[in-house]
């Protein structure tokens, strides 16, 4: 994106719309990092309480 690009968004939704957007943007990819940590901790955990059930 050009510096012409991010003057007409700042104007035209303002500067603090621009900026959320943009850290959105950039937070997404550690959003997705961080859903698949914990889907995977669940999992694991699940898996340990199935074990735990079973050997009673």
């Amino acid at each position: 994106m050009t510096p012409d690009n991010w003057l007409d968004l700042i104007s035209n939704l303002g500067f603090p719309v621009v900026v959320t957007f943009y850290l959105l943007f950039r937070l997404e990819k550690s959003f997705q990092k961080l859903e698949e940590s914990v889907d995977e901790l669940l999992n694991k955990h699940s898996k340990c309480l199935e074990a735990r059930y079973l050997d009673n």
